[in-house]
């Protein structure tokens, strides 16, 4: 007689997790950083397999790419025998570390031993293989005569990927170009899905938008509708015990024709045992349709949905303005025989993040481990921009910086000069590569200080990154409106955060 499903799914899921635990703990941390390995606790994993859809289900074959211990898989599995105890399930589950595979092996057995005893069927085959190679040769997966998944679950590494790497190459000939082993993986799994199959996982946010992305996620888009998208509200929680703090996202999303565009569940936690809050939202508010960035806006409670709101009733687009914005044009390790360490005759300033104090620009910063200067000659003139008043904003941001975009004025009256350089590492605000008005200056500089800014990019962002497309991407106040925020600014002194955006909202 069949032993009773519930209790025995339980303890599979348990088993895997003590087995998930040593394996964690004996693993080199130099080789699961060289890996991207990051394992799925228990209460992810379960998470993450509530939400594959079993309605009706007979067989099923699932995907685990990049399965570690096997902690997605039974999970997966131990929900199946507790709600479909006679379903037929066809596991499939690749691995590329060694280490691992004596452990997951164990997992995949223990799954269908515990099958067996409650009259279920779970068959399994374990790929000692990178995914990357199994899922793109030539003589892989369909042409084994393999149909393709109606079920991929993936908690995938979370690795750049380098340009000429040979598995950068077979993913793009494959299916899309894309920059990391997390995309890579998620890319693979939505090719080989079958008609109507689901993809669930866990991964970092910054898929989400930035420029990176963009082809992986014209690719997902085209092909998968997102069904839902959950968000926590303390990063520590997702990966309690593996010091992982990256902003994750888990969603589910389905192999469907690209029209269907039906409403999204976006759901919020501060960690898995806490109350979950739900709220469904129209498709066309996480994906713009018109959009060519193919930007996901996750807007995870009513709060964020305000500021959704807020931000698109913004007066004008960045063009509206009659501004630009551009990656600073001196790349300062290719520009080494031009660079000076200190203002000379001949030299034009060159502006790093580090000159940005305070809302202007402090220059030169003698003793600066970068340089202050690049001489002017017919090699770097069109790198540099004629004098003029620009706003410049920092690319790179800490998590820990009370603010995520950081910007600053250069103020020709204060640096005189003829032309000045912007190094690669900030943006630059300018009107058709020249400089823009005062006020206007001024003002634009308040607001992508402003609180309300900050709140729009953190809501919305994965990342900790400003690029030139997410500043193109916003919207803006007015020419007017901020032409009247850089008049309530003093140019002799930086203001509080306070007074910034008192003269933010009396604005806009």
């Amino acid at each position: 007689m069949a032993t009773e499903a519930p209790a025995v799914s339980t303890d599979l899921v348990a088993r895997t997790e003590a087995r998930r635990r040593e394996s964690s703990a004996s693993l080199d941390s130099k080789e699961r950083a060289k890996l991207g390995q990051y394992f799925t606790p228990a209460p992810a994993a379960n998470f993450i397999a509530s939400l594959a859809r079993l309605d009706e289900v007979e067989t099923l074959r699932l995907l685990d790419p990049g399965a570690g211990a096997g902690s997605l898989t039974a999970s997966v599995v131990a929900r199946i025998l507790r709600d479909r105890p006679r379903a037929r399930i066809s596991v499939t589950a690749c691995e590329i570390d060694p280490q691992l595979h004596d452990t997951l092996a164990a997992t995949l057995e223990d799954c269908a031993s515990t099958a067996r005893e409650v009259g279920g069927h779970v068959e399994t085959t374990l790929v000692h293989d990178d995914f990357i190679t199994w899922a793109t040769q030539a003589d892989g997966l369909f042409a084994e005569g393999r149909d393709p998944f109606d079920l991929v679950i993936m908690n995938p590494p979370y690795k750049k990927l380098a340009a000429g790497s040979q598995a950068r190459k077979a993913v793009t000939a494959t299916c899309t170009e894309t920059s990391n082993l997390y995309s890579a993986f998620m890319a693979l799994g939505v090719h080989l899905l079958a008609p109507g199959g689901q993809l669930v996982a866990i991964t970092p946010r910054s898929f989400a938008n930035g420029p990176y992305f963009r082809p992986f996620r014209r690719y997902f888009l085209d092909r998968m509708h997102l069904d839902r998208v959950h968000v926590f509200e303390a990063r520590n929680k997702v990966f309690a015990d593996t010091d992982v703090l990256q902003e994750n996202v888990i969603f589910s999303a389905t192999r469907a024709d690209s029209a269907d565009r039906a409403p999204v569940t976006v759901s919020t936690s501060h960690s898995y045992s806490g109350d979950i809050r739900s709220r469904v939202v129209p498709y066309e508010d996480m994906v713009h349709p018109t959009d060519p960035e193919y930007f996901i806006h996750i807007s995870a409670d009513e709060e964020d949905a305000q500021l959704a709101a807020a931000h698109s009733k913004l007066a004008a687009t960045l063009t509206g303005i009659g501004c630009q914005v551009s990656t600073g044009r001196v790349v300062d390790f290719r520009s080494k025989e031009h660079l000076r360490p200190d203002p000379v005759v001949g030299a034009v300033p060159l502006i790093y993040p580090l000159h940005m104090r305070e809302g202007g620009i402090s220059w030169p910063v003698p003793g600066a481990k970068k340089n202050n200067a690049i001489m002017l000659n017919s090699e770097t003139e069109k790198m540099t921009f004629p004098s003029g008043y620009y706003v410049v904003v920092k690319r790179l941001s800490s998590k820990e910086e009370k603010r995520r975009v950081i910007a600053a004025v250069f103020d020709p009256a204060v640096i005189e000069c003829d032309r000045i350089g912007f190094e690669n590492h900030v943006n630059v605000f300018h009107e058709d590569g020249k400089g823009i008005s005062e006020d206007m200056a001024r003002g634009l500089c308040l607001w992508l200080n402003s609180t309300l800014l900050d709140q729009f990019i953190r809501r919305f962002s994965g990342h900790t990154q400003v690029n030139a497309t997410d500043l193109r991407n916003l919207r803006y106040p007015s020419r007017e409106q901020l032409s009247k925020m850089g008049q309530g600014w003093d140019s002799g002194v930086w203001l509080e955060q306070e007074k910034i955006d008192d003269i933010v909202e009396q604005n806009i």
